[in-house]
């Protein structure tokens, strides 16, 4: 069980070091492209663009193929579209290329974690989930340092280097034994979805949301107060840290207490470092309002995970369609949040955008208190559906 939470712990690491990756780099394109704030959201966007677009495709392929396929067809693509993202020489090509990525993570994801519920144990269930989305914010972690790096060293070399680790991930799961598909038609999550599992969907939109328009306007605001690509991302290589320290904290919390608690102390503390987003003006408190951001934002991934897979789990859906369905939800989060933060931001100033995520993380915590809190304990046994 060790070796295989460290091999999907490092497959969701190494995805989401290319999603994140483009933070400290940002700065950069815009000046080279020549682009808008509204166009620097859309580039930022074009990966959550390419999960969404392959969310529900790729769990029905988990389901059909096994997740031990679709996690290697999904490396696979990853690997191959940091080498495009290598020799892009247009914003176009760019765009294209994290496009491809965000197909290689929707199968990515969808493999790796449908491969890890079926073989946890029940009782470990948040534990072992809170540990990969540790992994996963480790590569948030190295995400802006690979930009970084990029920024001094050059974006091809930097690129052309990361994918070897890529092509090590491939053998490591070739070489490893999967577990046995589940098929099922997608027309069954449809018609057995409750409240549980959109409920666990919501809270993956949320904080992409949030992430979503603090990756696209931090970076410039920064970039604009004379940080470079480094010190930018210091800021988030710390941010990452802070994360990767809480997510298994919070596994444990959800299997014991259950997931009202985290999600409403997520919901108020985003609420908050919301407003200060809006009203900050100076780069330090800009930067330490980023830190703040890891801990409360980052505060609903594994509650909303454990919600979403006890929920299917309870309704008889293949995990592997519920983790479908999760790509699609953290997706449309991340194609929103940069793309309209980014236009509002121009159209209206930085302040907008992070008044209305405020609002919004404020009616979520309003909806919580109609939950009772029975309604939201980690199930002991399955039930039928």
């Amino acid at each position: 069980m060790r070796r295989l939470v460290v091999l999907l712990s490092s497959i969701v690491a190494l995805d989401i070091a290319f999603f994140a990756a483009l933070t400290p780099l940002l700065p950069h394109f815009v000046s080279t492209y020549g682009l808008s704030k509204a166009a620097a959201g859309v580039l930022s966007a074009s990966y959550a663009a390419g999960v969404l677009a392959a969310s529900l495709p790729s769990g029905s392929i988990a389901a059909r193929w096994g997740p031990r396929r679709a996690a290697l067809v999904g490396v696979s693509l990853t690997t191959a579209s940091s080498v495009a993202f290598a020799f892009a020489d247009s914003a176009w090509m760019l765009g294209g290329a994290r496009f491809l990525q965000g197909v290689g993570s929707a199968l990515s994801w969808s493999g790796a974690l449908a491969w890890l519920v079926a073989a946890a144990p029940r009782e470990r269930r948040g534990e072992l989930i809170g540990a990969t989305m540790g992994a996963a914010v480790f590569g948030a972690l190295c995400g802006p340092v690979i930009g970084a790096i990029a920024t001094v060293a050059g974006v091809r070399a930097t690129f052309l280097g990361v994918g070897l680790i890529g092509v090590g991930l491939i053998a490591w799961v070739v070489a490893s034994h999967g577990v046995p598909a589940q098929p099922q038609p997608f027309k069954e999550l449809v018609r057995r979805a409750d409240r549980r599992l959109l409920g666990g969907m919501w809270l993956l939109v949320l904080p992409a949301l949030l992430f979503g328009v603090v990756s696209v306007l931090v970076p410039l605001r920064l970039h604009d107060a004379g940080w470079g690509g480094v010190a930018i991302g210091a800021v988030f290589l710390i941010t990452a840290a802070l994360e990767t320290v809480l997510n298994p904290l919070l596994g444990r919390l959800t299997d014991r207490r259950g997931y009202l608690l985290p999600v409403r102390v997520a919901l108020v503390g985003s609420a908050a470092v919301s407003l200060g987003f809006a009203w900050a003006t100076a780069a330090p408190v800009v930067a330490a309002l980023v830190l703040l951001a890891g801990l409360a934002y980052g505060g609903f991934y594994t509650p909303g995970m454990t919600l979403l897979t006890d929920a299917a789990e309870r309704r008889g859906i293949s995990a592997a369609l519920a983790f479908g369905a999760m790509n699609g939800a953290w997706a449309a989060g991340n194609v929103v949040g940069p793309a309209i933060g980014g236009w509002l931001a121009e159209v209206a100033g930085d302040a907008l955008p992070y008044l209305l995520l405020a609002a919004i993380c404020l009616a979520s915590l309003l909806a919580t208190a109609r939950v009772a809190p029975r309604q939201l304990q980690p199930s002991s046994r399955p039930s039928s559906p």
